[in-house]
Order: structure tokens, then C-alpha cells, then sequence
């Protein structure tokens, strides 16, 4: 018998800055999870989000980051879509479960789902958005509603007549990817747009963007003045980075792991990441997913990037990986500057 979750109440309630873990689509999945949580982990988990059609259902993997919730700590889950009847429809299901929140996907910048008006593709509709929103208040009356979000689709002007629709419709907390949906993740990112979102909004507000370390991360709060962190691409390459903005809070040594806990945390994401039966060059195409983000803090040229992309045995895998972080230095994890070809890149780095 677990003990019940901390509400979101209870989240909000607590001092310091709130950290949570951003939902990135077939990465931050329940495996995922379960091993962030070994390293110190977030405060709050976002799901992958549950896509909302006509004919649509809550996916079971999805599901399970949810009912089979091994961190101790809460989960939120998310919704992407823009039918109203069926998003009201997911939204009473998932209640049925221990959500800590429901929340709105405004900000995915896959093509494949803007170019169908949902995530960051609905910011080109601000009616529409407003009138989402209002029908999703109205279903959550006793679960907190909220909302992630960029700062437009193509311009961020359109960032001050969203404002007044988000505080309009009492949103529990709003989550701000400070760039837009055309900038995808290669530009800099505007912190100045979130500052402006707390400073409109009645509800805490979380920076999202670009927070690769734990003094990226205090920056930003300073800057913005946001409630708190959420973190996707850097907490996948750098899973001490909550725990490390802990001890930078607490005024503690910020500890840097070493080649070798890096190498380890691969293992430690291979094994937790297979699937029984499934094929092993499968097992490692899936872990070049992860390797996407991990290996930009690995090393500056790109090679690691370049061999790694080109194996699909486990043990070639491994080999390359000990190549690389088979040593005991201190590793910041944080990005280097690639200057990557077009054929360098895997399907899921827009995550």
C-alpha cells in the first residue's frame, strides 16, 4: 500500500521553487520515470500526452505513468487535441485516475500536429484556444486545470492577447516555453515573455526552456521570477540536474557526476528501457532517442553523436559509450554547440 500522493495543493503550497519534468513523447514514459526517480527526480511528473480525437481512448502505456506511479511523487496528465466535446470527454475520464492535474497541450511544435490546428498549432487561434479553455474549466471542477504553452506560433505578439484569456478562465498554473513554435528549439529563448506571464497572471507560472543546469536554472528564475522549473531535454541528459538545483538552493556544492556515473546511468536507461521480445537493433535505435540529448553534453566535436548514430548492436552500442565515459572526471553535462548535418539528426529531436 503506497502512500497517497502530495495534491497539488499540497505542491504549490511548499517553498522553494517547484521543479517538474516536462512530457516528451515517447522518452519521458513510465521506465523513464522509475529511473529518473533513482537519481533525486522532480516534483512533478507531466505525462506523454494522451492525443484527443473523436475516436480516441486513454492509451494503456500512457496509462500506466499514472496508475502504476513509482516516484512518490505526483503526476499530471496531459491532453493535445481541439475537439471540445472530446477533450471534456478525456479530461472526466482521466479525473477517474490520481491526476494531480489535467493539462492542455499548446505548445508541441511537431509539424505533424500543428498542421492539425493541436498543440502550439491552436496558438494561430486564440478564439478558439479561449473558447477550450472555457469548456475545460467548466469540466474540471474539482481537479486543477493546466495549461503548457508557447509564446505564439509564428510571432509572439500574439503572446499579450493570450495572457487575458489564460487568467480569464482561472487555470491553476501555467507553463511557458519561452520561444515559438517556429523558433522549435534552436533559438534563444525569450524569458522576458514568461516574466511578462507572471506578472499578468493569478496563478504560478513555470519556465520551461532551454535549463541545462542547476545555475541555468536559478538564472532564469531570477529573471522571470517564475514559480518554479520544468525541465525536458536537460533532465534526460543530466538526470542529477534536479538534485543538483537542490543543493545550489540549499547553498551547497553542486555535485558534478563523473564519466563513469554517466556510463552508468546508460546502463542503467538500456536496461530500463528494453522491452521483452523485442528485437536488440530495435533496443538500440530506441536508445538513440535518449542519446540525441545525452550525447550534446558528452563531448564538443560530435563524434560520439556520429559513431553512435551508426551502430545497432548492443555491444557496439556499449563499446562507443565506453569510449567516451569510461573515466573518472567530472562531467557539467551541459550542450555543446554542435554544428550537426541534416542526416545527423534522428526522428524525436523536436521533442
Amino acid at each position: 500500500m503506497h502512500p497517497p500522493l502530495p495534491s497539488f495543493a499540497d505542491l504549490l503550497a511548499r517553498p522553494g521553487p517547484v521543479l517538474a519534468l516536462a512530457p516528451m513523447q515517447e522518452v519521458t514514459d513510465l521506465p523513464f520515470w522509475r529511473l529518473l526517480a533513482r537519481y533525486g527526480g522532480p516534483d512533478v511528473y507531466y505525462t506523454e500526452y494522451f492525443r484527443v480525437t473523436p475516436t480516441s481512448r486513454l492509451v494503456p502505456h500512457i496509462l500506466a505513468s499514472i496508475t502504476d506511479n513509482p516516484t512518490g511523487r505526483p503526476a499530471v496528465a496531459q491532453m493535445i487535441g481541439n475537439d471540445i466535446p472530446h477533450l471534456v470527454r478525456t479530461a472526466r475520464e482521466l479525473c477517474r485516475y490520481p491526476v494531480a492535474a489535467v493539462d492542455l497541450n499548446l505548445g508541441c511544435p511537431a509539424p505533424v500536429v500543428y498542421r492539425k490546428c493541436a498543440g502550439g498549432g491552436l496558438l494561430r487561434e486564440p478564439r478558439r484556444v479561449d473558447a477550450i479553455l472555457g469548456a475545460l474549466r467548466d469540466a474540471l471542477t474539482d481537479t486543477p486545470f493546466t495549461v503548457k504553452t508557447r509564446i505564439g506560433f509564428d510571432d509572439p505578439a500574439v503572446f499579450d492577447e493570450l495572457l487575458p484569456v489564460f487568467a480569464r478562465h482561472g487555470i491553476d498554473l501555467l507553463t511557458v516555453h519561452g520561444r515559438t513554435v517556429r523558433e522549435g528549439y534552436r533559438s534563444e529563448v525569450h524569458y522576458d515573455f514568461i516574466a511578462r506571464a507572471v506578472a499578468a497572471l493569478p496563478c504560478p507560472v513555470l519556465a520551461n526552456g532551454n535549463v541545462y543546469s542547476a545555475a541555468k536554472g536559478r538564472d532564469v528564475l531570477a529573471r522571470t521570477g517564475a514559480r518554479g522549473l520544468m525541465i525536458g531535454r536537460g533532465a534526460i541528459r543530466n538526470p542529477w540536474i534536479f538534485e543538483q538545483f537542490r543543493q545550489a538552493e540549499r547553498g551547497e556544492p553542486v555535485r558534478l557526476p563523473t564519466g563513469r556515473d554517466v556510463l552508468g546511468y546508460v546502463h542503467a536507461l538500456y536496461e530500463s528501457a528494453c522491452t521483452p521480445g523485442v528485437a536488440e537493433g530495435s533496443q538500440v535505435q530506441k536508445m538513440k532517442r535518449y542519446m540525441n540529448f545525452l550525447g550534446l553534453g558528452v563531448e564538443g566535436t560530435g563524434r560520439f553523436l556520429h559513431d553512435i548514430r551508426r551502430v545497432d548492436r548492443r555491444a557496439d552500442f556499449f563499446r562507443v559509450c565506453g569510449e567516451f565515459l569510461d573515466h573518472g572526471e567530472p562531467m557539467d553535462l551541459e550542450p555543446f554547440a554542435l554544428d550537426l548535418k541534416p542526416t545527423d539528426v534522428l526522428a524525436g529531436e523536436h521533442l
